[in-house]
């Protein structure tokens, strides 16, 4: 790896903090995305993307389609109302708890998380229009063990029925070297459209119910449909650590694979190689946990691989999609104060960018 200090902005573009900005701000709970999908396709077709909606996958094109294939979740976690004044965590009820298999860091990280709500700011809304019902705060959140879910007390949503999403009132904060809000994945999620912007001619899919572990599916079903004999991807996403010491240690994390399946070797060494020549320090995350685990003791739980939506796919799909994944280290994973470095950000950007103009170089073919 490279030990060069790159030429990083100070700030982040200004064009692309704006739609960031604006997208946090819209609501998209786990299993109830569709109206952030509208917002999307406003977005993507104002850069020029043509747009297409499947279930559970919205898809934007630029003028060479296969010149390379981006992907990103859209849905954020919150909350559902599933009976009088009751509400539960909206992951694992869109779930139905089917895909918990143990392997996931949500999982791993239900018991962590739970004392973290308390106190936040939430709101409903319809989830097909986006329209608004109302604004509560979270009094207290409990783990049910009957229902194996995060159970939730609000004030000032008494009124919902049972169906209804509720989302965490966010807004993206800029301070020191981070940004700060519920990046994931709205973060990699604004990329993407912001890539458009920059003149990006290949395909890029949003997802719905990523952190439901339902995604991999929606996505799977494109390729069957319309995908080559053999098709690579790049998944983007966040990647979680304990603090923003760690978080901000490297500026990328890259992966040669998950608790699901082994990435993409050749696209995995291309985009380390990428990364090098722009001077980004990287790190293999599921090295980096493979290492932990080692030290650990043996009555210590392991550290899961993490369970990702190529991944899961890259094991359904039995030779049909493979790629590999590019993450923007963050700390305070899966709260409203989750933070990314950026440095990192500016980093993910350059190479994204870097990626297209090489595939361009390349005459369109994807990667």
């Amino acid at each position: 790896m490279s030990s060069q200090t790159p030429n990083v902005f100070t700030a982040l573009p200004e064009s692309f903090v704006t739609l960031l900005r604006a997208l946090i701000r819209q609501p998209s709970v786990v299993g109830n995305e569709h109206a952030f999908f509208r917002v999307l396709q406003r977005e993507l077709e104002e850069r020029g993307a043509k747009v297409t909606w499947y279930e559970g996958l919205l898809v934007a094109s630029g003028e060479r389609p296969q010149q390379l294939y981006l992907s990103a979740h859209i849905d954020r976690h919150g909350l559902i109302c599933t009976g009088p004044n009751e509400f539960q965590y909206a992951a694992f009820v869109a779930g139905a708890r089917s895909d918990l298999l143990g392997n996931s860091v949500s999982e791993q990280l239900m018991n962590k998380i739970v004392g973290r709500f308390k106190g936040e700011s939430v709101y409903a809304y319809e989830p097909w229009s986006g329209v608004y019902r109302g604004a509560g705060q979270i009094e207290s959140a409990s783990i049910c063990e009957f229902r194996n879910n995060l159970i939730f007390t609000l004030s000032g949503l008494e009124h919902l029925v049972a169906g209804t999403p509720v989302a965490f009132t966010d807004s993206l904060t800029i301070e020191d070297e981070f940004i700060m809000g519920q990046l994931d994945n709205v973060l990699c999620t604004a990329a993407l459209v912001y890539l458009f912007e920059l003149g990006f001619e290949g395909t890029a899919f949003f997802t719905a119910q990523e952190e439901a572990g339902r995604s991999w599916r929606y996505l799977l079903e494109w390729f069957r449909r319309f995908g080559g004999q053999t098709n690579q991807l790049v998944v983007v996403d966040t990647s979680p650590f304990d603090d923003r010491p760690l978080a901000a240690a490297q500026d990328l994390v890259l992966r040669h694979k998950d608790a699901n399946a082994e990435f993409n070797s050749e696209l995995t060494h291309r985009l380390q190689t990428l990364c090098d020549s722009l001077g980004y320090h990287t790190l293999y995350k599921d090295s980096f946990v493979e290492q932990k685990n080692q030290q650990k003791g043996p009555d210590e739980t392991p550290t899961s691989l993490g369970s990702t939506e190529l991944g899961r796919i890259v094991a359904a799909s039995n030779g049909l999609v493979d790629g590999t994944t590019l993450q923007i280290p963050s700390s305070g994973y899966h709260t409203m104060q989750e933070s990314a470095p950026i440095k990192s950000v500016n980093a993910f950007l350059t190479v994204l960018n870097a990626l297209m103009s090489e595939q361009h170089r390349q005459g369109g073919h994807h990667a």
